[in-house]
């Protein structure tokens, strides 16, 4: 029996960008569009600039009768009640967001949201490299550090939809911990994130005096790309900054296996592209501060689906 409404649409809502996909049945991206999540100061103008960019493509399939509903990934999107809650990484975000009763009533169809990392492992173990797993992690490395747990099979959501922040677990207590947009100090995703490697990159640079292609920016400037850029040209303050990156996060990821003891980490988002220069000291210090009996048992992986596929159409499976 055919579909009777043969596509969904699913949203990567990001800190960066929002983006938008038009998917089949079969998990294949008919049509892609793209905002920035950060040029909207409310949620509406967010909302507006939203509608805009998918009216083309849903044109493109045949109007909205052809879509049978909405699924977003989101940061501190709630699974149970459809709302944003207090996102630390967007501007329009600091209070409760009617986002899915938003979207539901503007197009005329069902809408569903969850956490942005969720999203990604629902991608994961639809399409991707958890497709026979039951046990695994996976951690999103962008503007943030989010995560997707799923033990059993089932994605982990908690008493009231929140559960499994593993970017906001205190890597680094005390004074000296970075503060973090969710008000605490010393979060995993204050240096773990993009934005992470471009303050330690920051840092680093103002304690040495050693001589760094970075220098040749300014450092307010400096992104994760540049530093990957330096590190791949040999640079040995940027190949510092992946080891104290790749070294922290392969620490926390050997104490978040004692928990609930995965198959896999899986790991996705845009500093992924880093490569070794990252992976290699979180596979180091992952083994070094691993507990004897759970040694050699989880992969570090890199996500296969390419580029918001992931997230895409992980938040594409909410809406099927």
């Amino acid at each position: 029996m055919a579909t009777e409404k043969p596509y969904v649409i699913g949203l990567d809502l990001g800190g960066t960008n929002s983006v938008f996909g038009i998917v089949d049945a079969e998990g294949k991206i008919l049509e892609l569009g793209k905002i920035k999540t950060g040029a909207y100061e409310t949620f509406n103008e967010w909302l507006d600039a939203s509608l805009e960019c998918l009216k083309p493509m849903i044109e493109k399939v045949g109007g909205i009768n052809n879509i049978k509903a909405m699924g977003a990934g989101a940061p501190n999107g709630n699974f149970y009640n459809g709302t944003i809650e207090f996102a630390p990484n967007l501007k329009w975000g600091k209070g409760l967001v009617p986002f899915a009763k938003a979207f539901s009533e503007k197009l005329g169809i069902p809408c569903y949201l969850t956490n942005d990392a969720n999203a990604a492992a629902l991608g994961e173990m639809k399409y991707g490299t958890a497709r026979a797993m039951k046990d695994f992690i996976v951690i999103t490395l962008g503007t943030g550090v989010g995560s997707g747990i799923v033990i059993n099979g089932k994605m982990v959501y908690g008493c009231d939809g929140f559960a499994g922040e593993l970017g906001h677990v205190i890597a680094v207590r005390g004074k000296n911990g970075r503060q973090c947009g969710c008000g605490a100090t010393g979060c995993l995703e204050t240096y773990c994130s993009a934005t992470g490697v471009a303050r330690t990159a920051r840092e680093i640079l103002k304690k040495s005096d050693e001589p760094s292609l970075l220098r040749k920016l300014k450092p307010e400037e400096i992104t994760s790309l540049d530093v990957s850029i330096a590190a791949g040209k040999g640079d040995k303050i940027a190949k510092e900054i992946f080891q104290f990156t790749g070294t922290l996060l392969g620490e926390m990821l050997a104490d978040f296996t004692k928990f609930s003891s995965p198959e896999a980490y899986i790991f996705f988002g845009g500093l992924t592209k880093a490569g070794d220069l990252l992976m290699n000291p979180i596979k180091e210090a992952y083994d070094k501060n691993c507990m004897p009996i759970f040694k050699g048992k989880a992969k570090i992986l890199v996500s296969e689906l390419p580029d918001a596929d992931a997230a895409v159409l992980g938040a594409s499976a909410l809406a099927w």
